[in-house]
């Protein structure tokens, strides 16, 4: 890095963005073997939970790692690799890792957004509020970002997670309608549709409909820090159904396409917005493991993340340079020109490099 850019610790020097924008959207458990090598051949099979090996197998295999992971996640190989940042492929000696042990979503999630694991004090999934200053809540409290952030996502444990009550920050998780008297038109259709979908998993909404709120909450509010959580591919893998696995990822990467496409069709958010997306906890590797995620479950701690946007050189595919979650809260405050660990210091540093160059006060 030009060292006009980094600091004493190495660190890009804070660049004042007073119309930047950050929107962060997770995967839940999405597995850097599918994110890098698309569809795994020993995982479309009965054994798997396939029900149609052979329309999978037409749908998403292809003879190369980059045909495959091109076809399950277009808009992430298409653009953001070649406009954007990927982090964590162990062939180019840049794998991704978690600094929690127990690789699960709360501990995860709470590493992310605090900058630091925490293995005493964030131990279990259970709705228990977050001892821990988030970034989000950091960012709420900075001058041109007070109830400009807000958190859609499909687990209702996110309440806790990002401490809500005390934070502040608008989150809309779970089987939850969109709250208040002025809904427009759509907010009410959508409201209508919460209540009346099958409910397939009792403490998570289904990701299109979570996607469908927080493009509306955007559209709405305009908020300057969106988070979006989205948890079908975790769903499906705990489920042993490796198809629906890919479909969710595969819709997740489209739904990830139309939001940055809506993006940059609005003069507020075209090129002074970034994107991120991750993962909280990757899974095991074989096809008896692949499906799970824990302390006893080896690779689950092995995990991605991307970055797009006005700042960030595209440098595709990160090559030897090594990444973690905690990472994660430091880049989302840099890319609005912010600086998290100012306020919590045993957070981590940024993502190398997602920074280009310094722009004008």
């Amino acid at each position: 890095m030009n060292s006009s850019l980094a600091n004493a610790q190495g660190e890009p020097e804070l660049i004042a963005r007073k119309d930047r924008k950050v929107i962060y959207i997770t995967w839940d458990g999405f597995r850097w073997q599918e994110m890098f090598g698309g569809a795994q051949e020993i995982l479309i099979a009965k054994d798997a939970g396939v029900a149609d090996v052979d329309g999978v197998k037409r749908r998403y295999w292809r003879e190369t790692d980059d045909e495959r992971r091109e076809t399950l996640l277009p808009f992430m190989w298409k653009t953001i690799a070649k406009r954007g940042q990927i982090f964590g492929d162990p062939s180019k000696n840049a794998a991704a890792k978690l600094e929690n042990t127990h690789k699960f979503s709360y501990p995860g999630y709470s590493e992310m957004f605090c900058g630091f694991a925490d293995d005493k004090g964030i131990d279990s999934n259970k709705k228990v509020p977050n001892p821990h200053v988030n970034v989000l809540e950091f960012l709420n409290r900075r001058p041109g970002f007070e109830q400009r952030v807000a958190a859609i996502a499909t687990w209702d444990v996110f309440p806790s997670i990002l401490n809500q009550q005390r934070s502040g920050v608008y989150v809309n998780a779970g089987i939850v309608p969109i709250p208040g008297d002025s809904l427009t038109d759509r907010e009410r259709l959508l409201n209508e549709m919460i209540s009346d979908t099958v409910v397939l998993w009792p403490d998570n909404q289904i990701d299109v409909i979570t996607m469908q709120v927080a493009r509306e909450y955007l559209l709405k509010h305009k908020p300057r820090v969106l988070f979006i959580g989205l948890g079908e591919t975790d769903e499906w893998a705990h489920a042993r159904r490796y198809d629906r696995y890919l479909h969710a990822a595969n819709r997740a990467d489209a739904f990830t396409a139309k939001l940055w496409e809506l993006l940059q069709s609005l003069p507020e958010y075209k090129d002074q917005t970034s994107l991120v997306l991750a993962c909280d906890h990757g899974r095991g590797n074989t096809i008896r493991d692949w499906t799970d995620h824990g302390a006893k479950i080896e690779g689950a701690e092995f995990i991605w993340s991307a970055v797009l946007g006005p700042d960030t050189p595209a440098m595709g595919v990160r090559s030897d340079v090594s990444a973690t979650l905690s990472q994660i809260a430091a880049t989302l405050a840099t890319l609005v020109g912010e600086d998290f660990r100012a306020a919590s210091p045993k957070s981590a540093a940024p993502l190398p490099d997602v920074i280009s160059a310094p722009m004008a006060q």
